[in-house]
């Protein structure tokens, strides 16, 4: 069945472009499907078929068809796995930078559920067709510690436990800029970005709560560089880059929301070209807890930085000499 959507344009609303509106007003559908919804009649405004251009000056009632999408089941890829420990009901990943974790729009392969198919085919289905385990998120260009479930139940109990905030979820990451206290609590709603649909915002007029934890690990004032301990309390898409970022601290490498011509700005030539050099933002999950499905204890994960980030950050330690060097651990 095709799925419908009823939208009345308010009275006292500013006259608004049909396509502007909807691209506004429904962030999940794409402009390009908006576009095809409205070129193929989809799309009613008053009963009428109507064009992109439309001008709604208010009371009108919009009515759409989406047409039903068949899912496509991922198919199985020997992809690598860095596994830190498996057991019946879990497997803890290490996953790498540059990794998508479940099929999306223009990344149909490669992604760790692709992975995960062809070392255990018996995931597929446990928490959906597209999802194969997966409870949890990492983006893209993040690296670090990820559950997988490996049974239903497993599953329920750890998105009950992420959906209570219960889980102890900690991550590094160096960023542009001077904290001013040693620790601090970001509390801000976040959602969709009123005009960038693939950003997110605190601006968001349908922001949901975000909170987000932070600690001063060490501070290097000649370079303008702060490196961060963060811990989430909630779970929304890009938090703790959306919330560094809405500090004026963006993550070093962060192409969607910092700025990447700050790297040019760091004094020693050395540290400048690791950064510029790095390619993805430095943001690293280093520590996940949660209490075991099965046995009821707590039980933590950690993973060690990862070679592109700590280069970067023994080289700052190195030449600055802080007063609190962390022994942080390399991936070779």
């Amino acid at each position: 069945m095709c799925e419908t959507i009823e939208i009345i344009f308010e009275v006292g609303q500013a006259p608004e472009r049909l396509d502007r509106f909807l691209a506004r007003t429904l962030p999940d559908i794409s402009r390009a499907q908006l576009k095809r919804l409205i070129e193929t009649g989809q799309i009613h405004v008053d009963g009428v078929v109507v064009k992109a251009g439309l001008r709604l000056r208010g009371a009108e009632n919009i009515h759409i068809v989406l047409p039903q999408v068949q899912e496509s089941v991922p198919t199985p890829e020997d992809i690598p796995l860095d596994i830190l420990y498996e057991d019946s009901d879990l497997i803890i990943l290490n996953k790498p930078a540059g990794m998508v974790v479940h099929p999306a729009d223009g990344h149909a392969n490669g992604t760790l559920v692709n992975a995960l198919l062809h070392y255990y085919p018996a995931i597929s289905g446990i928490g959906g067709a597209l999802r194969s385990g997966i409870v949890h998120r990492l983006d893209k260009d993040t690296s670090g510690v990820l559950v997988v479930c490996k049974t239903d139940l497993s599953h329920q109990a750890l998105a009950q436990q992420f959906k209570e905030h219960s889980v102890v979820r900690q991550y590094i990451t160096l960023v542009h800029g001077q904290v001013q206290n040693t620790s601090g609590t970001i509390d801000k709603s976040i959602g969709r970005h009123p005009n960038a649909r693939k950003k997110m915002s605190t601006h968001s007029p349908n922001g949901r709560r975000a909170v987000t934890h932070w600690d001063d690990l060490s501070r290097y004032a000649i370079e303008r560089l702060s490196l961060l301990q963060m811990r989430l309390e909630t779970g929304r898409t890009h938090q703790i880059r959306v919330h560094l970022a809405d500090m004026n601290l963006p993550v070093v490498g962060d192409q969607t929301y910092g700025n990447p011509k700050r790297a040019n700005n760091i004094a020693d030539p050395h540290i400048r070209a690791l950064i510029q050099q790095l390619h993805r933002q430095a943001l690293h999950a280093c520590v996940l807890g949660f209490i075991h499905p099965s046995t009821g204890q707590y039980v933590e994960f950690s993973t060690p930085i990862p070679a592109d980030m700590a280069q970067i950050i023994a080289a700052l330690d190195d030449k600055y000499s802080v007063e609190n060097p962390d022994d942080f651990q390399i991936i070779p």
